[in-house]
C-alpha cells in the first residue's frame, strides 16, 4: 500500500520535509499547499495549491504541516474535521488555547495527530534514553541544556522560548520520563524584535530532578548540548553531531580524615559510544507513516505536544512576573 501524503508549507523546514517525503518508502507526495507557490522550484512535478483545504481535496492519507507556528491551529483543525491524520511541526500551536483546541478536535473526531519534536529521533538522545532506562547513570540528579546560535530571520511569529526552547522542554521530559512541576525563568529582548531572544530557565521534574536550560538567538556559536548528571557519572549529548559521551565518576581513595568526610566525585574514564546515526527527520517521518498504518508507538502525541506548549507558556509567565510557576 502506498500512502498519499500532502505537505503544507514550503519554507526552510517545509523543503526538508518535501525532500524526505519525496523519497520515503511506501509514501507518495501528491501535493503541496503554499500561498507563495513552488518556492525556488523546490518540488518539481508535484502540484502546488494555495491552501490546506485545496490540498485536502486531492484525497490524502495524511498531511505534514510545516507552516509558521501562527497557522498550525487553523491548518490542523481543517485536517481534524476532514478526518485526515496530520503530523504538525513543533510547537503544536502558538499558545495553550490553540494546542488544546487541536488536541480536543483530533480526539473527538478519532483522527491520528502527532507533533514534530525532531530531537526525540536524534540517535544520540535515543541511545541516552535507553541507557538511562537501563540504569547506567543510576539516579539522575540534573539535566542541563544549551541551545544557542545566530538569529534565523525566517522566524517572526514566536520568540526563542516557543521556537527553540520547546526542543529542550520536550527532550528533557522525554529522556527522563518525568514531567515538569515548576519553572522559573528570565528573558531578554536584545535584537529589537517583538519577542524574546534569550532565556534562562530553571525547572524541577516530578522525580526531583533539577533542570537548567540556556537558549538564545544571539550567539555566533551554534550549540546543541544536553548534559545529564547522575549517581555514576554524566552523559553529554551533542545533537548537532549525534554524539553521546559518558564521563564516569572516578574512584580515588583518601586517607586524610578531614577530607574523607566530604562526599564527592573525581574524574574517571571517558567513553564515546559508537552507534548507527540515521537522519532524525527521516526517522520522524518513518514513525508517522507507520502510525498511519497502525503502529503509533514512536510518535509524539498531541497530548505531549500540548504539555510542552503549556510548560513554554509557564516559562514566559515566570519571566513576566518574576515568580516561580507551578504546573
Amino acid at each position: 500500500m502506498v500512502l498519499r501524503a500532502g505537505l503544507a508549507g514550503l519554507g526552510v523546514m517545509g523543503r526538508n520535509h518535501a525532500r524526505v517525503l519525496s523519497s520515503l518508502e511506501g509514501v507518495e507526495l501528491v501535493g503541496v499547499a503554499d500561498a507563495d507557490g513552488n518556492r525556488q522550484g523546490a518540488i518539481p512535478g508535484v502540484p502546488v495549491v494555495p491552501d490546506v483545504d485545496s490540498l485536502l481535496a486531492l484525497g490524502l492519507d495524511y498531511v505534514v504541516i510545516a507552516l509558521p507556528t501562527a497557522f498550525h491551529t487553523e491548518a490542523g483543525m481543517s485536517c481534524a474535521h476532514a478526518g485526515v491524520p496530520a503530523l504538525i511541526e513543533k510547537p503544536l500551536a502558538a499558545d495553550v488555547a490553540g494546542a488544546d483546541q487541536l488536541m480536543e478536535a483530533f480526539g473527538a473526531n478519532g483522527v491520528l495527530g502527532a507533533v514534530g519534536h525532531i530531537e526525540r529521533y536524534n540517535p544520540a538522545l535515543q541511545q541516552c534514553r535507553a541507557r538511562l532506562e537501563n540504569g547506567d547513570l543510576g539516579e539522575v540528579y540534573q539535566v542541563a541544556t544549551r541551545r544557542q546560535g545566530p538569529f534565523p530571520a525566517r522566524i517572526s511569529d514566536v520568540g526563542v522560548v516557543k521556537d527553540l526552547g520547546t526542543h529542550d522542554i520536550d527532550l528533557t521530559a522525554w529522556v527522563t520520563q518525568q514531567s515538569f512541576v515548576s519553572v522559573a525563568a528570565q528573558t531578554a529582548h536584545r535584537s529589537g524584535r517583538q519577542y524574546e531572544d534569550l532565556v534562562s530557565i530553571t525547572g524541577r521534574l516530578t522525580g526531583g530532578i533539577v533542570t537548567n536550560h540556556l537558549v538564545n538567538w544571539l550567539s555566533p556559536l551554534k550549540e546543541r548540548v544536553t548534559v545529564i548528571t547522575g549517581a555514576t557519572g554524566a552523559f553529554v549529548v551533542d545533537t548537532l553531531t549525534a554524539d553521546l559521551t559518558f564521563y564516569a565518576n572516578g574512584l580515588v581513595m583518601t586517607h586524610w580524615d578531614t577530607v574523607s568526610r566530604f562526599r564527592g566525585v573525581s574524574e574517571g574514564d571517558v567513553t564515546r559510544y559508537a552507534f548507527a546515526k540515521p537522519e532524525p527527520l527521516r526517522s520522524e517521518h518513518e514513525a508517522f507513516r507507520d502510525a498511519v498504518l497502525g503502529d503509533p508507538s514512536r510518535i509524539v502525541t498531541l497530548e505531549q505536544g500540548f504539555t510542552t506548549v503549556k510548560v513554554a507558556q509557564a516559562v514566559l509567565d515566570s519571566s513576566r512576573t518574576g515568580a516561580t510557576v507551578t504546573l
